[in-house]
């Protein structure tokens, strides 16, 4: 039998057997993705910071900025958050100007509970545009049109 380095299933033997693949398996790259694109989906709505506050249902238009608004919140026994860190009312307005260092066309958002009376709101809000900030705005949820 003659060997011209050829094995008996026909294949060249020796280094020209084992060479080396050079392209990417995708596979296990998009399985990575598609859960990391599922947790993020099912961890995000959990990731809206605030107090448990009851918003009113409104049809207004949502407002759009570009910068990332601060949030006051209201709760339904009248205490007084800043994102979620509780705030005395007498100290509201010096820690919004320390937050927003001084700037007065800050966005600031307003949550207050529906269970609150109008006035109580409106208090917190005149106080906030005494102090200077031109840009306050009432969060609402807005009313599901049902056909």
């Amino acid at each position: 039998m003659m060997n011209s380095g050829m094995n008996h299933s026909g294949r060249h033997s020796g280094k020209a057997r084992h060479q080396i693949v050079s392209e990417i398996n995708i596979t296990p790259l998009v399985d990575v993705m598609l859960v990391l694109l599922v947790i993020f989906m099912v961890t995000a709505p959990m990731m809206i910071s605030g107090i448990n506050v009851d918003l009113p249902e409104t049809s207004s238009i949502p407002v759009s900025g570009q910068d990332e608004p601060l949030v006051v919140s209201i709760d339904k026994n009248g205490k007084i958050y800043i994102m979620e860190t509780k705030i005395d009312q007498a100290h509201l307005i010096d820690k919004l100007k320390a937050i927003t260092k001084a700037k007065m066309n800050s966005r600031i958002f307003v949550r207050g509970d529906k269970a609150l009376s109008y006035g109580k709101i409106m208090t917190i809000v005149g106080e906030i545009n005494a102090a200077g900030f031109s840009k306050v705005a009432l969060i609402t949820n807005v009313k599901q049109n049902e056909k």
